[in-house]
């Protein structure tokens, strides 16, 4: 596997070795120990997560303020535009955020590590997306972040006339809380 850094450091793009032939394709979508030491990382991973969303279909910004979670996404079928954000108040690099591609085509890997707000906007007309979690989801925890935060600035790739779909609880979100944030 090769790893790829971002301009936040802990955030990792993890390209797999994919062995291909007329058959089609195999890779190891997770090796714990190729993981570490491609990563230094040592994870413990206690959930595993499917979600399938339509086009335009906006999930996030969601962290959990205890037992925060981090996650190892990839996409098995469509295109998302994935991003973290850092929350953590102590970090140098506190409310910057990297937006990541991710499709069935690129194969690409994203490490989004606990500490960090995460969402996604779905670019095709469908996109099913799988990620290991390394805390248990915990809804009491769950702290969602408006995805338009002006002070977070994302740059979601949606036309100015097209309006995300968002959940409930995302319409609800509000913008980034200093007191709802992990050191």
């Amino acid at each position: 596997m090769k790893v790829l850094s971002t301009q936040i450091p802990e955030v990792l793009i993890i390209e797999p070795t994919i062995h291909t032939d007329a058959r089609g394709f195999f890779f190891e979508s997770f090796n714990k120990e190729e993981f570490a030491e491609a990563t230094g990382l040592n994870v413990s991973f206690v959930q595993d997560n499917h979600s399938r969303s339509l086009k335009n279909v906006l999930r996030g910004l969601h962290y959990q303020i205890q037992k925060p979670q981090g996650k190892l996404l990839r996409v098995i079928a469509g295109e998302i535009f994935d991003v973290a954000v850092d929350v953590r108040k102590s970090s140098r690099n506190f409310g910057k955020w990297i937006g990541v591609m991710l499709s069935e085509e690129n194969k690409k890997v994203l490490w989004v590590p606990p500490g960090f707000a995460h969402g996604f906007l779905t670019m095709s007309a469908r996109a099913e997306v799988l990620y290991k979690t390394t805390e248990y989801y915990t809804p009491e925890f769950e702290i969602a972040i408006a995805w338009n935060d002006g002070a977070l600035g994302i740059e979601w790739p949606l036309s100015p006339s097209t309006a995300p779909i968002l959940s409930h609880k995302d319409q609800q979100a509000k913008p980034l809380d200093l007191n709802n944030l992990p050191q």
